[in-house]
């Protein structure tokens, strides 16, 4: 089988332009990873002036056998499993939205991506303002409810502070999946959607 030369030639261009930036991936998140676990290795006591001491594994030995690791490891399962979950589910329904045709829709989109546009600290710093149990606006949108007496700490229990962090990744991360995932519905052409329409195809069935 011939390999087409144009092909090949746009073949190694894309490379050729891709590569750079692949670098600088490399070096941005590759060097922090090894170097972390380079310091990992040691043993440092930071109240003295003492040389880090090379100690090898023994601090994974250690870290295995701490049982604020394991709580650790599962807060992190909790998080990421829920999360991802909820961000995926939003995620599709939104780029379902965004992918009809409807008045307005640049300026919708816009908006839609502002969460995962802006800083992630300054977003950090909004929702716990947000969570404050003294002056923030969750307990006050409750407490106008009446669903509850008294403002919760949400912050200050591990049930209710891992339900916020989960809540304000989730608005932050789910824009940007909901983009990716406009850009695979838009690459199908719409002849199928209408071709799916005449046969007599449900909605749901064009959507599986």
């Amino acid at each position: 089988m011939k390999t087409d030369p144009i092909a090949a030639q746009e073949q190694r261009t894309g490379w050729l332009l891709v590569t750079p930036a692949l670098l600088l991936l490399l070096l941005v998140y590759g060097y922090p990873i090894l170097r972390s676990f380079w310091l990992s290795l040691f043993t440092k006591n930071l109240g003295t002036q003492l040389q880090p001491v090379f100690s090898g594994l023994n601090n994974y030995g250690r870290m295995m056998g701490d049982g604020r690791f394991w709580h650790s490891l599962w807060n992190t399962v909790i998080f990421t499993s829920v999360s991802v979950a909820l961000e995926l589910v939003l995620g599709i329904a939104i780029a379902l939205i965004l992918n009809q045709t409807f008045k307005g829709r640049g300026i919708v989109r816009t908006i839609a991506i502002l969460p995962w546009a802006l800083p992630t600290a300054l977003i950090g710093l909004v929702w716990a303002w947000m969570f404050n149990d003294q002056f923030g606006v969750w307990n006050d949108i409750l407490l106008r409810l009446g669903i509850i007496e008294d403002g919760i700490n949400w912050l200050g229990y591990p049930t209710t502070a891992m339900m916020a962090v989960i809540a304000a990744d989730v608005w932050k991360t789910t824009p940007f999946i909901s983009i990716l995932l406009l850009a695979g519905l838009q690459s199908i052409p719409q002849d199928l959607y209408e071709a799916h329409a005449l046969d007599g195809a449900t909605p749901w069935q064009s959507f599986k």
